[in-house]
């Protein structure tokens, strides 16, 4: 087994930025702000299939304050959901207190520089085609997809394969 699949195999909560990753990092703005963002339906479906087939919760961790992904993270009954995080180092510090996990039961897919020192703690840190370089060069994992592109459905999938064979 490689390094890489045994990182895979202790994955037990699976964390994302938003804008970059289940986002195309594309926002509409009008003049009360941020009117839409688009979500990967795949995305979506990739939440889902973790809960069931692997039991691998799923959140989000972003800095922004956006009622977009509020309403998605609802939608989706996501519970780890942190608008706002400036601190991802702190949050993930957080989440590993309060459901008694370790950085390596946990994986990050992110795509910019604020995502780099969550990624470097995590078991599995992961990336969209399209992330930063900075980003790409500490990914364990980068998906063939682009943000917004269902990469979170590919590494869910990867992920289901990696836990079940």
């Amino acid at each position: 087994m490689t390094d890489l699949q045994q990182r895979a195999t202790k994955i037990r909560l699976l964390l994302s930025d938003c804008d970059g990753v289940l986002t195309d990092a594309g926002v509409y703005y009008g003049e009360q702000g941020e009117v839409l963002k688009k979500f990967n339906i795949r995305d979506g479906m990739a939440v889902e299939r973790l809960r069931q087939e692997i039991d691998v919760d799923f959140g989000i961790v972003t800095g922004e304050l956006s009622p977009s992904v509020r309403k998605r993270a609802e939608k989706l009954k996501i519970s780890e959901l942190h608008l706002g995080a400036k601190d991802k180092v702190a949050v993930l510090a957080e989440i590993c207190h309060r459901r008694g996990l370790t950085p390596d039961q946990i994986a990050f897919i992110g795509d910019d520089v604020n995502d780099l020192g969550i990624m470097g703690l995590v078991g599995l840190a992961a990336c969209p085609a399209d992330a930063l370089p900075q980003v790409r060069v500490v990914a364990h994992w980068m998906s063939a997809l682009p943000g917004g592109g269902g990469c979170v459905r590919e590494l869910a999938e990867w992920l289901i394969e990696m836990q079940t064979h």
